[in-house]
């Protein structure tokens, strides 16, 4: 490989072969000696392919590899927790149903009621449904989108609880009924949890079945 060289006293510009690397010689125009610097070798090192990064590139691309999701499984604690806080809930409405018997519970007890158990459902009942393909909600925004769902949960709740007796008392008018009150909590929590319909069909009747199943205990009919 051909080495370039300045002469240092007519400035003169030439190449000569790499085999007289090191050697000092005359320039070939003025005669001053020069010495031929030594040959640069240029080496290329061959790196391997980067592995793929879960964050978009620099030009927009999408990732090369998925984005890998890890789910945080329930603790001991928390269902402990959970299990004594459901069995507290029923004992309290069977406690209830006793202290005002033979009268069912007051009315503002029966909604006070239904909004503080419509939220812890509407947290689990997120955690035990939600899409484990998606990113999930928690924090503030987890907060308030349970408060929401609550709010329509409860205020559903309170609906069926001021229709007369004769309008609820046979099976076949849930058939009408039914629809008009369940359907509105399906949409709500599409709507807060980013849930599809099968997912917001099982939350709503988690609510459901848990406030029935209270209503039985204070001595009340289920539906």
């Amino acid at each position: 490989m051909p080495i370039p060289v300045i002469c240092s006293g007519c400035k003169a510009r030439f190449t000569v072969s790499d085999q007289f690397a090191g050697r000092t010689g005359p320039c070939p125009k003025c005669k001053q000696p020069i010495t031929i610097p030594a040959a640069v070798v240029k080496t290329v090192t061959i790196h391997e392919p980067e592995s793929p990064t879960a964050g978009s590139s620099a030009t927009g691309r999408p990732p090369l590899a998925p984005i890998r999701r890890i789910d945080k499984p329930v603790t001991p604690l928390g269902f402990t927790a959970t299990a004594a806080g459901a069995v507290a809930t029923m004992l309290f409405a069977w406690l209830a149903g006793v202290a005002y018997a033979p009268e069912p519970p007051p009315n503002w007890l029966l909604a006070v009621g239904g909004f503080l158990v419509a939220l812890p459902c509407a947290a689990l009942g997120y955690v035990g449904v939600r899409d484990r393909e998606l990113e999930p909600y928690h924090g503030r925004a987890f907060l308030v989108r349970s408060l929401i769902c609550a709010t329509v949960y409860a205020g559903l709740w309170c609906a069926k609880g001021i229709l007369p007796a004769e309008h609820t008392a046979e099976m076949w008018q849930w058939l009408y009924l039914g629809p008009l009150l369940f359907v509105p909590g399906v949409i709500a929590a599409m709507a807060a949890f980013d849930l599809d319909q099968g997912r917001a069909v099982a939350h709503t009747s988690l609510y459901v079945m848990f406030t029935s199943l209270l209503r039985w205990l204070a001595g009340l009919a289920p539906l």
